[in-house]
Formats: structure tokens, sequence, C-alpha cells
């Protein structure tokens, strides 16, 4: 009997199946290298001496002129004053998310600086807990609160192996005084990486608002990471005029490979990548979904790395951080349907009008 081809292994599955796996598979492969930037920018920054500002300006000039190339903003229909005015605003937001981003990243780690990039789901909760039925409350407010317990849990070190209740190292006590003094376990270590991923919620709530196209929304993107540089340029001037030469006594990471990868998977391919699953997959960048396949990547690249890192620790903020966006911003199923039969009897509206209008 002759080996059964891949056309007939997803035949077998429908014809779904067929275009179902490559988008998945573009989704988690853009993902994964989107965290292998997060890494490398993090082995690079723990070096002394190495300016933040400086560090966030150049991988904003790179990606800007990436943008500015494949998209040619100043090509086809001028964008109007009124959607060029919010993008510029856009900048000024993704340009202080970034400063928050890169020095929880220093401060905190990659762990708990991207699972703090979901915090942003938070305003989605008070949305819907303002605008939701009374008999559903309790649901937004039991999501807020899993949200805020899983972030205490990660500020108290849950994740990490040096901190972890879960771990049995006898250097726990040791490790857990020498890191505390330095600020990084504590209630405020969260405050950093969460208050970036509120602003980066903010981001992609003027930017949805602001392009109802596609097309628009990629060039309106150029425009907003140009101005984010821009934004940045005097503060990375600054410190360039001001800082004092440190020696660097110890480089953990490649520095070119800091800044290739940010500006490649950090900042270009994964605004293409969200954009993607966003309007092929509907997965929100701050939804349960989106959270498996980054704390999947996660846990790879913290063996890889040889990081101080729990996994039943990790796995058990994951989960309470996911079930807490889960409750907190999921649609009851009533309006659900409220919402589908609307949409059917928009749909059987816009035909009878076509079909009335003379040929």
């Amino acid at each position: 009997m002759p080996p059964a081809r891949i056309g007939d292994v997803a035949s077998a599955f429908g014809p779904a199946a067929a275009t179902w796996a490559p988008q998945h598979a573009f989704h988690i492969i853009g993902r994964s290298l989107r965290l292998v930037s997060v890494y490398a920018a993090y082995q690079y920054l723990i070096s002394q001496g190495v300016s933040i500002s400086v560090f966030l300006f150049v991988c904003l000039l790179g990606s800007s002129a990436l943008f500015l190339t494949l998209q040619r903003p100043w090509r086809g229909r001028p964008l109007p004053s009124s959607q060029l005015v919010p993008a510029i605003i856009n900048a000024g937001v993704m340009s202080l998310s970034l400063i928050l981003w890169a020095n929880g990243l220093r401060n905190c780690g990659p762990v708990r600086t991207i699972l703090g990039e979901y915090a942003g789901a938070v305003l989605g909760a008070i949305s819907t807990l303002l605008f939701s039925r009374s008999g559903i409350v309790w649901r937004r407010v039991g999501g807020l609160v899993a949200m805020i317990a899983a972030y205490y849990f990660l500020s108290r070190g849950w994740a990490m192996s040096s901190y972890s209740p879960f771990s049995f190292k006898s250097d726990n006590v040791e490790a857990q005084k020498v890191d505390a003094e330095a600020g990084h376990i504590g209630p405020s270590s969260m405050l950093l990486p969460a208050l970036s991923g509120v602003l980066a919620a903010v981001r992609r709530i003027i930017s949805r608002r602001n392009s109802m196209k596609s097309q628009s929304k990629k060039r309106l993107h150029a425009v907003t990471v140009t101005a984010a540089a821009c934004f940045l340029f005097p503060f990375a001037i600054l410190q360039l005029a001001l800082r004092k030469e440190q020696p660097v006594t110890q480089q953990h990471g490649s520095a070119a490979w800091a800044y290739i990868s940010t500006i490649l998977f950090g900042v270009v391919l994964i605004f293409y990548v969200d954009t993607f699953v966003e309007d092929r997959l509907h997965i929100v960048v701050a939804s349960p979904k989106h959270l498996v396949v980054t704390g999947s990547g996660i846990i790879i690249l913290e063996f890889l790395y040889g990081m101080d890192f729990s996994l039943l620790g990790f796995l058990i903020c994951a989960s309470v951080l996911g079930l807490g966006i889960f409750e907190a911003t999921s649609t009851d199923k009533g309006h659900r349907e409220l919402e589908q039969e609307n949409d059917f009897l928009k749909e059987e509206r816009s035909s009878l009008t076509m079909t009335t209008l003379p040929s």
C-alpha cells in the first residue's frame, strides 16, 4: 500500500485544515522569533554601560527605515490630518511604552516582562465590566482578581527557581535577600512591565480606531514608528552627551545580534504577525490563546538559555493569568447570539437592498 501523501492527509480533515495549519504555523514561528529577540535584547541590556535610550532609538530607526521602504506611505492617496495626528500621538505612547518595557526587561528579566505585556487586558476587563449585564459582573470581578493575583505571584518571584515556593534549593533564602535588596523582588517589581503593557494596549486601541482598512493601518504604523524614533532622538543624544565612560566588565550577549533581532523580529515581523493573526485567525494579542503560544515559547527559551526558572511556578502564574483574562474579557453567550443575529439581519437587509436596485 503506498504511503499517504500530505495532500491526502490534509483533505481527510477537510479544506479548512489545509488553510488552518499554515496560518497557525506562521503565528507560532513569528511569535517564537519575537521571543528570541527579547532574550537577545535582555542578554545585551544587562551588560554594564548599555544605554536604553540609545538602544531603542537605533532599533526604531532601523525599523522605521524598513517600514518606510515596505509601505511607502507617501504613495497613493494622501493620508488626511485626521489620521496623521492620532498616529503621531500614538508614536509618543509607543516611545514611552518602549522605555518602560526596556527598563522592566533589564530589572525583571524576560519572563515577567513578557507576561507584563498582557496587563493591557485590564482595559478590556474594565470595559466589559462597565457594559456587562448585572448577572455576570461577578465573572469580570473574579477575572480582575485572578489577573492581579497572577502579577502578585510573579512579583514575588514564583517563576524563578531562586524564589519560588515550589523550589527546593538550599540557597533560596540567601539569593532572595540579595536580590530583594536590589529591588528585583517585591510588589513594585511588576510596575514597569505592567505599565508598559497597559500603554501598549492603549497604542493598539488608538491604531485600531484610527485605521479602518488593513493597508491604511500599515501605512500609519510606518508613520508611527518613524515619529517614535524622532521622539527618542533627543533622549539618546542627551544620554550620549552626559554618559561617563564605564568599562564593560562582562559582555553577556552579542550587540549586533541584539540590534538585528530586535529590528527584524521584535518590531517589524511581529507587527505583520499580529495584524495577520487578528484579521485571519481572530486572536487578539491579550487573549488566552495568545498566552498559550507565548508561554510555550518562554518555557523552551528559559531552558535553552539556562535561566533561573521554575517550571511549576511559571505554569501556575500563567494559568491564573490566562484564566483571569478569559473570565474578565469573554462575552456571554446571550450577547454573542444577539450579535450574530444582528449580523445576520444586516446581511439579509443588505442583500434585499441590493436586489431592489435597478441593474
